[in-house]
């Protein structure tokens, strides 16, 4: 199945928390638009993820999609263990969340539902805040990092 869902597109994202007073992230490519009314978004944190365990108890996040220059964010916030925000000018959303630097959107949640989702966490985020940027995303694809190719048609079925 691993490889199988490799064949499937994805942005690149971290998801930004705080915690009595410290902050905490994870990378992640499985995030996605549930509703524009109200404005709901997802995202599966593996089960027993410090960041996942800390979304919940504080109640707020941050999803920071990536830019296509971004690689070295992403490593870094998927590597267990380390000081993710060490060497980052880390400004904060007025709810206190953190920000990454340079992303291409931020989408500030406040955690509506939390669903067990076999060996994930499926936390549903009620969007209240966002700002975006224009630039190009960070991909991941079959294990790997890829760029977009822009083929100049708007897809019929674009919704948000």
């Amino acid at each position: 199945m691993r490889r199988a869902m490799g064949r499937f597109a994805t942005g690149v994202a971290v998801i930004t928390t705080r915690m009595g007073g410290v902050p905490h992230g994870m990378t992640v490519n499985s995030l996605t638009s549930v509703s524009l009314d109200p404005p709901l978004l997802l995202v599966c944190f593996n089960r027993g993820a410090r960041t996942a365990e800390c979304v919940q108890a504080s109640g707020r996040f941050a999803v920071n999609i990536l830019g296509a220059r971004q690689e070295q964010v992403s490593n870094t916030f998927a590597r267990r263990g380390e000081n993710h925000f060490d060497g980052l000018d880390l400004p904060s959303h007025p709810t206190g969340v953190p920000l990454i630097p340079g992303a291409l959107a931020h989408a500030v949640c406040r955690v509506d539902k939390v669903v067990n989702g076999g060996d994930h966490i499926v936390v549903f985020g009620l969007v209240e805040d966002v700002h975006e940027r224009e630039g190009a995303p960070l991909l991941f694809y079959g294990g790997r990092y890829g760029d977009l190719t822009d083929r100049g048609q708007t897809a019929d079925f674009w919704y948000c």
